[in-house]
């Protein structure tokens, strides 16, 4: 370690109001001093999807006074550019030492403002996205990921087309036709790894529509060393990104996306679109755990 100081590492969960729901992260506070390798060992020690890691802002990093964060985010196998669950679990963190109000956190992939409010008890994060785009996914590399997955072609909507949507992180988009297609997910991880590491993906995101605005998403994360992520907010907002992009839900909306029943972490994740303006919000509850 780059310093003889232990930094302290905190545990929270985010997409829920209780520690047993939701996707866990762990959150260092202050990352000053730790190098990557560091960094890396903590996240590998704790084992969750993601963990992040503030230290002081870039001089021109803008935002409230002493509000104001670099921010990156480490799985157990390699850094990531973006992670909306571990911005939610860090923002929250931050709430409970100088209260809640604006937070502009500085990531890989571009600043991300914050707003984290607290209502009855319970205490939510709002992140706004980065630009969002989308892309196409070349026919032989859907076919392989369907493979890796085990998912026959004819198990997908028609009405969702495959992409890679981007919105912080680059995800694979694939719907499923119905929910016990989406339920049955048994993959090949190191196939779907090497495609994934290929295509610079972060997860693949599953998602099934049980309503206009309701819909259920699994992320598998080979990439992270995870079979599959918890609560996925990245992917959230590619998601969202990709359902307005296509004309699946109004310019205005607010989607609910349910993750982690089938893991038995339940968590909620609430999207919302604004006409006029392309970033994505992402929203949700979270708690710390222990």
């Amino acid at each position: 370690m780059t310093t003889n100081a232990q930094p302290e590492v905190l545990r929270y969960t985010a997409f829920s109001s209780t520690p047993e729901g939701g996707n866990p992260a762990g959150v260092v506070l202050d990352a000053t001093g730790l190098d990557d390798g560091d960094m890396l060992a903590i996240a590998a020690d704790l084992g969750y999807s993601e963990s992040a890691f503030l230290t002081a802002p870039p001089a021109d990093g803008g935002g409230p006074d002493g509000r104001a964060y670099t921010i990156r985010y480490f799985s157990p196998k390699a850094e990531v550019p973006f992670c909306g669950h571990a911005t939610v679990a860090a923002a929250i963190a931050l709430s409970e030492r100088i209260g809640p109000g604006e937070l502009v956190f500085t990531t890989p992939a571009g600043v991300v403002p914050v707003e984290v409010t607290e209502d009855g008890g319970t205490v939510r994060a709002t992140l706004t996205s980065v630009e969002p785009r989308l892309e196409q996914i070349a026919d032989g590399d859907l076919v392989e990921a369907l493979a890796a997955l085990d998912w026959p072609a004819g198990d997908l909507d028609p009405a969702f087309p495959p992409r890679i949507a981007f919105a912080g992180a680059r995800h694979l988009v694939l719907a499923a036709a119905t929910r016990e297609r989406l339920a049955d997910l048994a993959y090949d991880f190191a196939r779907l790894e090497a495609l994934m590491l290929r295509l610079d993906l972060t997860t693949v995101q599953l998602v099934w529509r049980e309503s206009a605005t309701v819909f259920h998403v699994r992320d598998p994360f080979p990439v992270g060393g995870v079979v599959e992520d918890p609560a996925t907010g990245a992917a959230a907002a590619a998601f969202g990104a990709y359902a307005r992009e296509l004309g699946l839900v109004p310019e205005d909306a607010v989607l609910t996306l349910l993750q982690g029943e089938d893991l038995g972490r339940p968590g909620e994740l609430t999207v919302t679109l604004r006409a006029g303006d392309r970033r994505v919000r992402v929203s949700g509850a979270g708690t710390r755990i222990g």
